[in-house]
C-alpha cells in the first residue's frame, strides 16, 4: 500500500527498512532472551538521523510529519519491537519539549535528542494510580528556585538508560488535577535513582524500570507548560506516543503475516504445502485484510495529523485501539498457521504474539480507550 507517500517519505522509509533489516532483525531475539538494551540499533538510528524525524530542522531534527514517523516506526517494529518502542518512548520526551518547551529549553534539550546524543523518556505511571494519571501522588514542592520531588513511578520505558526524563508530578494537591505539572529531569540529578528492571512477558529489551525520586532537586526553570497544566499537556504528549505504539503494532503483524505465508508455501505434509488448505488460506486472508485496514486506519490519522495545530487525541485513541487489537488476532492466527514450530522459541512467532500483546498495554489499556471515546463521541467529556 503506497498510500501516495512523497518521494521523501518513501526514501524514509525505505532508510528505515534497510537498517530494520540489516541491524535490528538479527539480534531481535537475543535481545528478548538477554533482557539487553538495544543501544547498537538505536546508534545506527541515530547516525542515520532517525531518532528525531519530527523535530524541526532548526532544532536539528528532519523537519518531517507524523506521516514519517509512523513509517519509519512501523518498520522498526517489523524488524525489533523491543527497539522500535523504545524510540516511541524517545519520540515522547522529544514531542513534550516540543509542543510546551519554552525556547530555551527547545535550544537546550531538542538538537541532542534529535541526534540520539541523548536519549528521552516519559514517566506517568505509578503503583497506587497505574494508568489514571490524574491519580498520581508523586509530590513537587517549590522551596526557592527548585522543585523538591518524593515519590516513584513505575513500568518507565528507557529508565536507567535514557538521560531525559519528563516526569508527572504533584505540585499542588489542593486543587487536584489542576494541581498536576510536568518537570524535566535528568539522570545524575541528586535524589533521582532507579530501582528494580521489570522481568515481562515481552517487549523485554526496553528496560522497563522503576523511577524513584529521594528529595530530588529540580531547577524551576524546568517546569514544563504552565505549572498545574501537567495533565493536558501528558495527553498531548500520549496521543502522539499512541501513533507510534500503532505503528509498532502494524509492524509486528506484518512481519507475522509475511512469516505465516512463507511457511504455508514451504511446510509440507505428506509432500503437500499445508497453504492448499482452506483453513490456512482462510487464517491468511483474515490476517491480510486486518493488517491493511489497521494500515488504512493508522496512515490516515497520521497524515491528519499535521494539518490541526495539534493533532486529535480522539484520532489517536481509535487508532492505538485498532492497531493493537488487530496486532493480537494477527500473531495469534499466526501462531496457528505455524502450528507445534510456531509455539517454540526456534521461530519469532511467539515473541511477536508476546510483544504485541504488550502494546495493547501501554499508554492506555483498551478498556480506557474505549472509555474515552465514548465518552467523547457521546459529549460527555
Amino acid at each position: 500500500m503506497d498510500f501516495f507517500l512523497t518521494s521523501e517519505q518513501r526514501l524514509i522509509q525505505e532508510t528505515a527498512r534497510k537498517i530494520a533489516s540489516q541491524e535490528l532483525a538479527p539480534n531481535a531475539a537475543e535481545l528478548d532472551r538477554d533482557l539487553s538494551f538495544p543501544w547498537p540499533g538505536i546508534k545506527k538510528l541515530a547516525e542515520a538521523g532517525l531518532l528525531g524525524t519530527f523535530i524541526p530542522l532548526e532544532y536539528g531534527g528532519g523537519g518531517t510529519d507524523a506521516l514519517s514517523f509512523v513509517l519509519v516506526t512501523e518498520e522498526l517494529g517489523k524488524a525489533c519491537a523491543s527497539t522500535a518502542f523504545s524510540t516511541v518512548a524517545h519520540a515522547a520526551a522529544s514531542r513534550g519539549i516540543l509542543i510546551a518547551g519554552t525556547e530555551t529549553q527547545k535550544e537546550k534539550y531538542l538538537p541532542p535528542l534529535a541526534r540520539g546524543e541523548k536519549l528521552g523518556s516519559f514517566a506517568v505511571h505509578e503503583g497506587n494510580s497505574g494508568v489514571i494519571a490524574a491519580a498520581i501522588e508523586t509530590s513537587a514542592t517549590l522551596v526557592g528556585d527548585h522543585y523538591i520531588v518524593n515519590g516513584s513511578k513505575i513500568f518507565n520505558t528507557n529508565g536507567g538508560e535514557a538521560e531525559v526524563y519528563l516526569v508527572l508530578v504533584r505540585t499542588d494537591p489542593s486543587k487536584g488535577a489542576q494541581g498536576i505539572s510536568m518537570l524535566i529531569l535528568e539522570r545524575g540529578t541528586p535524589g533521582f535513582s532507579f530501582g528494580k528492571v521489570d522481568s515481562r512477558l515481552g517487549l523485554n529489551g526496553v528496560s522497563s524500570r522503576e523511577l524513584i525520586f529521594q528529595d530530588c532537586r529540580v531547577p524551576r526553570e524546568n517546569l514544563l507548560g504552565e505549572e498545574g497544566k501537567g495533565l493536558p499537556l501528558t495527553v498531548s504528549i500520549a496521543a502522539f506516543a499512541m501513533l507510534g505504539a500503532g505503528a509498532v503494532s502494524l509492524g509486528i503483524a506484518q512481519a507475522a503475516l509475511e512469516a505465516s505465508i512463507r511457511h504455508a508455501k514451504d511446510r509440507t505434509i505428506s509432500g503437500q504445502p499445508i497453504g492448499v488448505h482452506q483453513a490456512i488460506q482462510f487464517l491468511i486472508a483474515e490476517m491480510s485484510a486486518d493488517v491493511e485496514a489497521a494500515r488504512s486506519l493508522l496512515y490516515t490519522v497520521a497524515f491528519k495529523w499535521d494539518k490541526a495545530a495539534i493533532g486529535s487525541a480522539l484520532d489517536a485513541f481509535r487508532a492505538k485501539l485498532v492497531t493493537t487489537e488487530m496486532a493480537v488476532a494477527v500473531t495469534n492466527k499466526a501462531l496457528q498457521v505455524h502450528g507445534g514450530h510456531g509455539y517454540t522459541k526456534d521461530l519469532p512467532i511467539e515473541r511477536y504474539f508476546r510483544d504485541a500483546r504488550g502494546i495493547t498495554l501501554h499508554f492506555m489499556t483498551a478498556e480506557m480507550l474505549k472509555g474515552n471515546i465514548g465518552k467523547t463521541l457521546l459529549g460527555l467529556s
